[in-house]
């Protein structure tokens, strides 16, 4: 079921529509305020009637849903089909804009300082470089390993400001936003490319800036 907008979506114990007690679970977790273009979430579900019902529940379920989430589609898939642990590859991308603009206050962080685009990238290089990012998760986080395999890590220039792009295998808890913070202090001179690597290689999350809000963050899409 991908959605899109918010990945915060409420996860009720009973399906109102199809009237029967199921929880969702989602493909990928996020903060609160973190939007989302692609997400899935599974449920089981016995339908009388089949296919030609979750065809038509598509419209009642969007009736049903507030205005800022919408369902695309409903997929059939097997019964140990499993939203997050069946995802190979997670998307996201974090929006910055340099200059006042109301029409992206919710949706990217209003950054307005100048920045090195080359040290931005040369930081995002970096990451790729490593596997263990225990430096970018919040603490208190129920993981057994650090480990990621990043696969894209680039910025990119608009008119507009910047937007970081990063495809893993798995994030983090705040690691996208942990990455995003301290890149930034990068491109302010505010922190070395040698400082930045030795953060990444330090698992010390206390060194990493986790303060960009969660706004800026899109989750972007989710491979299967």
């Amino acid at each position: 079921m991908p959605v899109s907008r918010f990945s915060k979506m409420p996860i009720p114990s009973r399906l109102k529509y199809f009237k029967i007690k199921a929880e969702l679970t989602g493909s990928s977790r996020t903060d609160a305020g973190v939007h989302a273009f692609q997400n899935y979430f599974h449920f089981d579900l016995d339908l009388k009637n089949g296919r030609k019902k979750i065809e038509e529940s598509i419209y009642h379920l969007n009736a049903i849903l507030p205005g800022d989430i919408v369902v695309n589609k409903i997929y059939e898939v097997g019964e140990t089909a499993h939203c997050r642990f069946d995802a190979r590859e997670r998307s996201y991308r974090y929006s910055i804009y340099t200059f006042k603009d109301p029409f992206l206050n919710d949706r990217a962080f209003y950054y307005p300082y100048k920045l090195d685009f080359n040290l931005l990238q040369e930081a995002a290089e970096r990451i790729i470089r490593h596997s263990c990012f225990q430096s970018f998760s919040k603490r208190n986080t129920q993981v057994n390993s650090f480990e990621c395999n990043i696969i894209e890590s680039h910025w990119e220039q608009s008119e507009t400001g910047y937007s970081y792009h990063v495809t893993a295998n798995r994030f983090l808890r705040g690691m996208v936003r942990g990455l995003v913070g301290t890149m930034l202090k990068v491109g302010r001179n505010k922190c070395s490319i040698s400082e930045f690597e030795n953060i990444l290689r330090s698992k010390d999350s206390s060194l990493a800036d986790f303060s960009v809000p969660p706004q800026g963050l899109t989750l972007v899409g989710v491979q299967f």
